[in-house]
């Protein structure tokens, strides 16, 4: 049955104020004709019902408890148009926004320059989260335009209701701030860009600035935190690493386990989120696909979560730090150079380095003891010396390779970054309980830079005779002290003949003078990011 009201009607069938008599108009906008029902799947509970103006055109508007539809009115015309005719399905498509990609709403009012409040009512605003092209997610605005406050005001209450109704959304946040960060952006890029989106989403923020390294660590290991839902770090990857060691830490002290002595870590309570503001920002990169500020705060306003693996680092039985990545050899040699000259600017200092490092490129004598990893994984098709894991090779338990290693990495992290989207390691997961080990023996100059230049191209950078990799559980790596070897520009400490061998963890420099036992613990993060394959991709209006 069909049903001839006015445009400017706010409520229909379904709606709280059905079952009013509305008379045929004697004059005013044309009649339309709605359906009797609205188009919505059985399975979803009707709210409320509508007509709106969504841009500029009046559309007949359900809301149900899982999606916003809405569906342009035809005003009747004499003759009924022809069935295909391509520009009557246009407009009479219907469209819709699910509700768990809803952020906020708000009245809309205009105002005079000099109101803060009052105005006139057009309308009410909706504030959507859409997927964007190469991993971004963005903002998308909505607005139902109606003048009736009274009603306006029923559907502003029921929307609420059903954004509060998402859990695992964060309602109080602890954001520290790393002024320090690359070119000292880090406080701009909060309050310019992400505290804005936060406010909208009526998220409750503490912020405090850091004053020093370690600062953050501090303040995470003695601050309460039963009152924030999630932890922000606006920095770059050393706030990150630093942050994601406080909350580990204080997991730890909370479950009063020896914090010296960790040998099976308890997962944190509260999940972290990475506004990336450094240069590299590769944990970020690696979490989130981009290194899109919105993107960032979006995860994190939305409450997307994924775990993540995270490793333990220990020497001779006490615990060192917990990590994503390390790189020993030339990686770490290359950090430690870096630091030495943290007076120049950081894009200057790390080429400075490199080279450098390069110019006096030598191999570390080492002992490298593994246990494979029961998941296997492919790092790159082609890859010439890539060893799978078999179940013989993980019931023969620790694996031992010695030699002279010019690189070796560890990374239970796909490290990605602006020069290398794919990551060091392309195909490396966030939580499959395993690492990549990839090892570089001594070889040549030149080759030793072919290799490094194809991580940036991603063609082949593992198809060398002298690389290896494997993927692990576990790994030992015992550097051979040479007493006959050019120290450089590392110092010995003490009188002992033994120095401190430096390691890249997750950029930044620990330095340590005997083996070194690393670990993977799965799932043991919460990590604010996740799988845009789970969102929408809106083409509205």
């Amino acid at each position: 049955m069909l049903r001839l009201v006015r445009a400017r009607v706010s409520a229909l069938p379904g709606g709280p104020e059905a079952g009013k008599q509305t008379e045929r108009p004697k004059s005013g906008p044309p009649l339309v004709l709605l359906p009797s029902t609205p188009p919505v799947p059985t399975t979803e509970r009707i709210l409320q019902r509508g007509i709106f103006e969504i841009n500029g055109r009046s559309c007949d508007v359900v809301l149900s408890d899982s999606a916003l539809r809405w569906k342009p009115i035809q005003p009747e015309h004499p003759a009924a148009p022809a069935v295909g005719n391509s520009k009557c399905d246009f407009l009479s498509k219907e469209e819709f926004i699910e509700l768990k990609d809803l952020f906020s709403v708000k009245l809309k009012w205009r105002r005079s320059a000099k109101q803060q409040k009052g105005g006139t009512l057009l309308g009410i605003t909706l504030f959507v989260c859409m997927k964007k092209e190469q991993n971004k997610l963005k903002d998308y605005i909505l607005n139902l335009n109606n003048l009736s406050e009274d009603h306006c005001a029923l559907w502003v209450k029921d929307l609420k209701k059903i954004l509060t109704e998402f859990s695992n959304r964060p309602k109080s946040l602890k954001v520290l701030i790393n002024p320090q960060s690359h070119k000292k952006e880090a406080a701009h890029i909060y309050y310019e860009h992400v505290e804005p989106l936060l406010k909208l989403a009526e998220i409750k923020t503490d912020v405090t600035i850091t004053e020093y390294e370690g600062h953050a660590l501090s303040l995470l290991k003695e601050c309460e935190l039963q009152e924030f839902d999630g932890i922000i770090c606006v920095g770059g990857d050393g706030s990150a690493s630093e942050v994601a060691q406080g909350l580990l830490l204080r997991a730890q002290m909370d479950a009063g386990i020896d914090t010296n002595y960790i040998l099976t870590p308890v997962r944190t309570s509260l999940p972290l989120g990475i506004i990336p503001a450094g240069s590299t920002n590769a944990l970020a990169h690696s979490i989130y696909g981009v290194t899109h500020i919105e993107t960032a705060t979006l995860h994190i306003i939305m409450g997307h979560m994924q775990t993540v693996d995270v490793c333990t680092f220990s020497s001779t039985g006490k615990f060192l730090r917990f990590g994503f990545s390390a790189m020993f050899g030339f990686g770490g040699r290359t950090l430690a150079l870096a630091e030495k000259h943290r007076w120049m600017p950081p894009n200057q200092r790390k080429d400075f380095a490199t080279i450098k490092t390069l110019a006096s490129l030598k191999p570390e004598n080492c002992e490298i003891l593994f246990l494979p990893a029961k998941t296997s994984q492919n790092f790159q098709e082609g890859s010439r010396n890539e060893h799978k894991t078999t179940e013989s090779d993980y019931n023969n338990q620790w694996q031992k390779i010695q030699g002279h290693f010019l690189n070796i990495n560890i990374m239970a992290i796909p490290c990605c970054c602006s020069m290398i989207s794919e990551g060091l390691v392309p195909n490396t997961r966030l939580n499959n309980g395993s690492m990549a080990l990839i090892i570089a023996r001594n070889t040549s100059r030149p080759e030793f830079v072919k290799h490094l230049k194809r991580y940036a191209s991603l063609k082949n950078q593992f198809n060398f005779p002298f690389v290896e990799t494997y993927n692990v559980a576990e790994v030992k790596i015992q550097p051979r002290n040479n007493c006959e070897c050019d120290t450089g520009e590392f110092e010995f400490h003490g009188t002992s003949s033994k120095k401190n061998y430096p390691w890249n963890v997750d950029g930044d420099l620990m330095e340590v003078v005997s083996e070194v036992h690393i670990k993977v613990h799965p799932q043991l993060m919460k990590l604010y990011g996740g799988h845009l394959e789970e969102m929408n991709d809106y083409k509205i209006g």
